[in-house]
């Protein structure tokens, strides 16, 4: 992400935020609100949480979300949305009721397997009652019918993060909290899964998706758009942005599909910085290794209200025209933080630290300056800039994750990095990374591990003092 609104070089902060947020709650108060979900027997309920010490009640427990199928309806006049989810999960456990994360919305219909299920609202979870218990290591398929008008959840750092209506439809940007303000998802990024999107939307307005366009078709009055995103993608990744877009198809080389949908009031500002996409995307390539997507682009909105970009898989979102830097950034989570996904928030700066990083070395490798005096720049920042606020690999609460450190203090520690093992060992480490994890999720030990193990070296306290620490390091 890009942060809030700072379209900058070294990238402190959009990307997305922080929610109904435990930030920071003592242990013994997140065990309260977990065991606070209702009584049951033990063993057979799905946990209103997946443990994220970060946001105590994003996702869920019990289950694996392998597919989602959405259909919406959105009118943009009216705001109103309607919409029909079919969520494909195995159970890990014996499923007696699990619960979904949906916030707002009026819930009309569950089944569960084509079986009426109970179900009831608590706050952000919509808690199902299937009528005969799920198996565990079962296949189950999960269907929710809902409507209203979809509201953006307002995040600790006091950016929106969801369904963000605009004049001409919704900039919809989910990061990190925000699926659930349109979809009824296990929202955390440590389960991913892939999409089919069928958007309804007035003729003339156009429904962007993930993934890529499978077809559309208009009929009395309104436009139907198929989108598929066949990789795995966690939720908060997911857009239906819609909105009167000037859209411009082709394939890059290699076969890639790019679909980028621009607002016309955007457009000669975005022209110049679009038409690089298929160069940058080629030279990220080459130094993390192969595009893991089959679709590309971008969409450029006219957002003012959200105040930043957002990498949504396989298409970031842009508020506004974007500069060259932050178009380097967004693409490079492709790789980083897309396909490599966290295990907890709590390692942002996986995401950040190395988009933020994309940047120098893009700079540096196109005419630019060099990665060495990007860190030197940042370096001689006060010892009481925000710079060294906290460790970037432990923010300590939701509200943070989007701050300074995670972008610019990790991308210093990726640079102490490459000086330490050499360039050379330093490419194949981040290639490696992005090829390992491809499609599936990183923390911060296991990057360190990698590093140590390719490198043959002991990083301990190299990784201890730039990510590990708070106040400026003693020596650059």
């Amino acid at each position: 992400m890009t942060p809030p609104h700072q379209q900058p070089t070294g990238r402190p902060a959009p990307d997305r935020r922080g929610g109904l947020v435990a930030a920071g709650l003592p242990i013994a108060v997140v065990a309260l609100l977990a065991a606070a979900a209702g009584p049951a027997t033990a063993g057979t309920v799905g946990s209103s949480g997946a443990g994220d010490p970060y946001f105590v009640l994003a996702g869920n427990g019990g289950y694996n979300v392998h597919h989602y199928d959405l259909t919406l309806g959105y009118d943009p006049k009216s705001r109103h949305l309607d919409g029909r989810a079919v969520v494909t999960a195995r159970a890990t456990q014996r499923l007696t009721r699990f619960d979904l994360d949906l916030k707002g919305l009026k819930v009309a219909r569950v089944t569960v397997d084509g079986v009426k299920a109970a179900f009831r609202r608590d706050g952000q979870e919509l808690v199902i009652t299937p009528r005969t218990a799920v198996r565990k290591d079962k296949e189950f398929r999960t269907t929710v019918t809902y409507a209203g008008t979809p509201k953006p959840v307002t995040d600790p750092d006091g950016s929106l993060d969801g369904w963000i209506p605009t004049d001409d439809g919704a900039f919809v940007a989910g990061e990190p909290q925000g699926a659930m303000t349109w979809f009824p998802a296990n929202n955390h990024p440590k389960d991913k899964a892939s999409y089919d999107f069928a958007v309804t939307v007035p003729d003339g307005t156009t429904a962007v998706a993930n993934g890529v366009l499978r077809g559309k078709k208009t009929s009395h009055g309104r436009t139907t758009f198929r989108w598929r995103q066949s990789e795995p993608m966690a939720a908060y990744l997911a857009t239906a942005t819609v909105g009167r877009f000037k859209v411009e198809q082709y394939t890059a080389p290699g076969g890639l599909k790019v679909y980028n949908a621009v607002d016309p009031r955007e457009a000669s500002a975005s022209a110049p910085v679009l038409k690089k996409l298929p160069s940058v995307l080629a030279w990220e390539s080459k130094v993390f290794g192969p595009y893991p997507f089959h679709g590309a682009g971008a969409v450029v909105d006219r957002a003012p209200q959200a105040g930043y970009a957002l990498e949504t898989q396989a298409r970031p979102l842009y508020d506004r025209a974007p500069d060259l830097s932050t178009l380097v950034h967004e693409s490079a989570h492709q790789w980083f933080g897309d396909s490599v996904s966290l295990t907890t928030w709590k390692d942002i700066w996986l995401n950040e630290g190395f988009a933020t990083y994309a940047e120098w070395l893009y700079d540096e490798q196109h005419g630019g300056r060099s990665a060495q005096k990007a860190f030197d720049a940042l370096y001689a920042s006060a010892a009481d800039s925000d710079l060294w606020a906290f460790p970037p690999a432990n923010p300590g609460s939701g509200a943070r994750i989007f701050d300074t450190p995670v972008y610019a203090r990790g991308a210093m520690a990726l640079h102490k990095l490459r000086k330490a093992v050499g360039d050379r060992t330093f490419f194949r480490i981040l290639r490696t990374w992005a090829g390992d994890h491809r499609d599936g999720h990183g923390t911060t030990a296991q990057f360190i591990r990698l590093s140590e193990r390719r490198s043959g070296k002991d990083l301990d306290k190299l990784f201890h003092t730039w990510i590990g620490t708070k106040g400026k390091p003693s020596q650059p």
